[in-house]
């Protein structure tokens, strides 16, 4: 039976701005100059920039970005018999328990149901929209999930840019198609 969840019915939101911001985020992670500081700041700038229409635009996108990831990591682990579920969730709680400024406790379980969302095929923002609309407090660990599945796929690649090449190539094809 088909779920009120399934990706085909979510917006797809503004991916291109999403990946601008996650992959911005993760080259201030890995930069070792004083850029990093520097790079947060003209992203805030940009996304306060967006008002709330483009702010709305940007979550969805940013939910399509961690159902898109979830997608590549689900089938990576199908390639070794191994659960994406047991693969990703421990170490993404994990990781968030321990950005107690950034990540308040009570996102996490949050963050996790949308990970397991998206690792089962839904969609994260209409599995969230089940329960009300976003809240400011679940901002920054949206965008902390993003960052750590990104990351998380960047480890297994070896490669600091592979998620955001995987995003960009799936968007090329997408442009493509139309």
């Amino acid at each position: 039976m088909p779920s009120s969840c399934e990706p085909q019915y979510a917006p797809a939101g503004d991916v291109g701005a999403a990946l601008m911001v996650i992959d911005s985020r993760l080259k201030s992670i890995y930069d070792d100059t004083e850029t990093g500081p520097e790079q947060r700041l003209l992203t805030d700038q940009f996304i306060a920039s967006l008002g709330p229409r483009g702010a709305h635009e940007l979550l969805d996108g940013t939910c399509t970005l961690i159902y898109m990831f979830m997608t590549w990591l689900r089938k990576a682990c199908e390639e070794h018999d191994e659960d994406v579920i047991q693969f990703v969730v421990p170490n993404l709680v994990a990781t968030m328990s321990t950005m107690s400024r950034s990540v308040p406790p009570q996102a996490i379980p949050t963050m996790a149901g949308m990970v397991i969302a998206a690792g089962t095929g839904l969609s994260p923002s209409l599995w969230r929209k089940q329960y009300g609309e976003w809240t400011e407090e679940e901002m920054t660990p949206l965008e902390a999930t993003a960052i750590l599945l990104a990351e998380q796929i960047n480890r297994i690649a070896d490669d600091r840019e592979f998620a955001t090449r995987l995003i960009t190539a799936a968007l090329s094809r997408a442009d493509d198609e139309d």
